[in-house]
């Protein structure tokens, strides 16, 4: 008995969580964006699809994690919100995240396959299956990166904009040439960047792996930011 009111109580949050954090407005602008992106990028080959989406999801990552903090400020439920101690604020934020991160792994996969409206031709025999493997590999490093990031850099600012600004313009670097020239293989969009003819060559998980780092290092340090701002 105790057991199954855990459960509910368990599911009844979740529910309550996903309203909050993935609201009618997010899920219609976030869709839109995808499918506008297939149709205005155009390829040519399957093996550019990945290379052409993973920046500009990583750029809807950082405007759609924004407010996953300051929504309570903004919803004008900062009031209780703050009754929590530190520990409940962070379990919250981290599980909304989550929830996002979900959401933005679904859609960046139906947008993969968006593009094949455009009938890009195979190279090779190129593995579909593969790359689309590797895509979603290459995915869960840019989203947790950037929407964590995106989430920290808005709470240390207590302003969205000003947050969703100065992650835009780490963006622009490291989406850059320039960028991609100083970090190499270690850049968060080497997946981006990676000679997409030699699909054996991966050397770009060194990126990915460097992004996942970096975003389970700001994760521990969301009850640090939580309790040095409020």
């Amino acid at each position: 008995m105790y057991r199954n009111l855990c459960v509910e109580q368990e599911a009844s949050i979740l529910k309550k969580e996903i309203k909050i954090c993935l609201p009618i407005y997010k899920l219609i602008y976030s869709m839109s964006f995808i499918l506008i992106l297939s149709f205005v990028r155009g390829i040519e080959s399957v093996n550019e699809i990945g290379a052409v989406i993973q920046a500009p999801i990583a750029l809807l990552a950082v405007i759609f994690c924004a407010d996953t903090y300051l929504t309570e400020v903004q919803n004008h439920r900062a009031e209780i919100f703050h009754l929590y101690d530190t520990k409940r604020k962070s379990k919250v934020i981290i599980r909304r995240l989550m929830l996002q991160n979900i959401y933005l792994f679904g859609i960046s996969l139906i947008g993969y396959g968006f593009f094949y409206l455009q009938r890009p031709i195979v190279l090779n025999g190129t593995p579909q299956g593969l790359l689309f493997f590797l895509f979603a590999l290459a995915m869960i490093g840019t989203l947790l990166f950037w929407s964590i990031l995106s989430m920290m850099i808005c709470n240390l600012w207590k302003n969205m904009w000003a947050g969703i600004g100065t992650t835009l313009l780490l963006w622009i670097f490291c989406s850059s040439q320039f960028g991609a020239q100083i970090f190499g293989k270690w850049s968060v969009f080497s997946y981006t960047f990676r000679p997409i003819e030699y699909i054996s060559d991966m050397g770009w998980l060194c990126g990915e792996m460097l992004s996942v780092a970096l975003a389970l290092l700001m994760v521990a340090l969301v009850p640090v930011i939580i309790k040095k701002r409020g």
